[in-house]
């Protein structure tokens, strides 16, 4: 189901360079949300923990080095050393069932265990529809379905890249729809977010952060310096590339505060991942012009549960003041004629150095209904914020 060290996001390796670099002693622990409430079949967690153990056989190979080496020069020769010998350490993930409740949790070094998150959701995602073995579109229909989308999309001008490992319906469907658009004689599908996936098709491969960077440094400087410090620890390790930053994290407004001069200048632009996409286009065209910077220079990438009428209508209503982009995901890779999974694996607890307490990480999202963390430790945040 997981056959290559890479089929994986590529944020997952950015991130992961950047806290061998940085953060090389934090203890971390991630836990996954049910959002959706599904329930699991009985002995759905002995499945999962014998396709999580198989990943332990998994490794860089030397034709895989070599195109990280062209494809992603900002990938040190230091880093992709200690990619060569990284492996999955089964023992560090925890499953258990109780009922259709499913439980995933995963503790270690931050740089050993940063890269499980992506295969993790696409093994429970792909082997959910395995067993539920539910009726699905036609291999035809889905083909005709995928290059209608792209179709639109081109049509309507906007640039999209694929962001569907995390909630696939299965890893063949997320190659069906690669293929069924690289097929097509014109479409605007700029990258992939999955690395092997990049490889394979020669297409790039595209991400810089999730929220888990900005969660470490609330809990690292507490809340109030968090994106700061989160921008320039980025900035210390990619000063001229993966420019793209995360808004959201503790809320857009509170992130605007952080957004300086420098920071809004040296980054080449921002990721919309929760709230209204219009409002927030606004803010930060408005932003951009307060500090002297011609919002048309600057990037926004929408990647908030995206379909493509939405990105469409979003993109009409950036007309050109911006570049936009769009991440789309589930939309993309499980749209076949299931309900796919409402499923997350977020940073839920983090401990940045060994003389050091740990504590909850919490997220704090402009949608109230993606908050996650510790309901206390979100309170207490809220409180620092002025919230």
């Amino acid at each position: 189901m997981i056959e290559t060290i890479l089929d994986n996001d590529l944020y997952k390796f950015t991130m992961q360079q950047a806290v061998h670099r940085l953060y090389p002693k934090a203890r971390v622990r991630y836990e996954l949300t049910n959002r959706g409430q599904t329930p699991f079949p009985e002995g759905f967690d002995r499945l999962i923990e014998d396709r999580v153990a198989k990943m332990a056989g998994l490794s860089l190979t030397r034709d895989e080095r070599l195109w990280l080496e062209k494809a992603c020069p900002y990938f040190t020769k230091a880093y992709l050393d200690y990619l060569a010998v990284f492996r999955f350490d089964p023992d560090q993930v925890e499953i258990s069932q109780q009922g259709p409740r499913l439980s995933v949790r995963v503790d270690g070094i931050w740089s050993r265990t940063i890269l499980w998150e992506v295969p993790l959701m696409a093994i429970i995602s792909e082997t959910y529809f395995e067993v539920t073995a539910p009726e699905i579109l036609s291999r035809q229909a889905i083909r005709e379905r995928n290059q209608g989308k792209a179709k639109m999309m081109a049509d309507a001008g906007l640039t999209f890249a694929d962001f569907g490992t995390r909630r696939r319906f299965s890893v063949t469907n997320h190659a069906h729809f690669l293929e069924d658009v690289l097929a097509l004689d014109h479409h605007s599908m700029a990258g992939t977010s999955n690395v092997h996936f990049a490889r394979m098709y020669g297409i790039a491969p595209v991400g810089t952060m999730a929220h888990e960077w900005i969660m470490f440094h609330g809990a690292l400087t507490d809340y109030p310096a968090a994106n700061a410090a989160a921008m320039d620890a980025w900035l210390d390790v990619y000063p001229d590339v993966l420019g793209i930053a995360l808004t959201d994290t503790f809320t857009t407004n509170n992130f605007l505060k952080a957004f300086n001069s420098d920071r809004s200048n040296r980054l080449s632009g921002v990721r919309h991942d929760s709230g209204d996409p219009e409002t927030f286009t606004q803010t930060i065209l408005a932003h951009y012009r307060e500090m002297g910077i011609d919002p048309a220079t600057k990037a926004i990438v929408f990647s908030d549960g995206l379909n493509v009428e939405r990105a469409i209508k979003i993109h009409r209503f950036c007309r050109g003041e911006v570049k936009d982009s769009y991440g789309m995901g589930t939309n993309l890779t499980n749209d076949v004629g299931v309900a796919p999974l409402n499923i997350v694996i977020k940073l839920s607890w983090v401990q940045p150095e060994p003389d050091m307490d740990g504590r909850p990480t919490v997220k704090l999202s402009d949608d109230p209904g993606k908050h996650t963390g510790d309901p206390g430790e979100l309170r207490y945040c809220q409180k620092v914020l002025g919230l």
